[in-house]
């Protein structure tokens, strides 16, 4: 078995004992600082050192996939924002094709309306035109038996007798029936 006394005897002896101030060289202090320093990184190598390697690495790992993902998810949203280029751009042809389309209805159905009203307008002339005509007719009618009875009665007071009415109608009749019409 390991004996504790031997060791620390060894300790004292190689140690120089308890002799000498700080800034003294002491070849035992030096051996065990190696020694203890060398078991450290022996121990930290076998149970530290590899954990943090991994988690480093896991670490770098992670930072290249968001990366990568972040550059992909550039590469999706320029593709998005190009793509929604073309859908605006296609919506503003189709805006403008609508508005032309609405222009040119209304400049054709502003057309078929004047159309509408001109011909309206012509054939209430063209009635109304009738309407004179007839109405002038009526008027000369009227006014030609009315000149008929007046040269009757002034034909009858310049004969001072009374004629056949029916013979004075006729003369009269014919006599305006060589008028002019106008």
């Amino acid at each position: 078995m390991f004996n504790v006394h031997l060791f620390l005897n060894f300790i004292l002896l190689y140690s120089g004992g308890e002799k000498g101030g700080l800034l003294d060289i002491n070849p035992g202090l030096i051996f065990w600082t190696i020694v203890t320093f060398i078991l450290l990184l022996f121990l930290l190598k076998k149970v530290a050192w590899k954990p943090m390697l991994e988690a480093l690495k896991q670490r770098e790992d992670t930072i290249r996939d968001a990366l990568e993902k972040s550059q992909q998810a550039k590469i999706e949203a320029e593709k998005i924002l190009e793509e929604n280029k073309k859908n605006l751009a296609l919506a503003e042809e189709q805006t403008k094709k609508i508005i032309d389309e609405g222009k040119e209805f209304s400049n054709k159905l502003k057309a078929d309306i004047l159309e509408k009203a001109n011909q309206n307008a012509k054939k209430i002339l063209d009635q109304a035109k009738l309407e004179i005509e007839r109405k002038k007719e009526e008027a000369l009618g009227e006014l030609k038996e009315v000149v008929a009875d007046l040269t009757i009665q002034a034909t009858e007071k310049l004969i001072d007798e009374s004629l056949d009415k029916k013979k004075h109608r006729q003369l009269v009749n014919k006599f305006i029936s060589t008028l002019p019409k106008h």
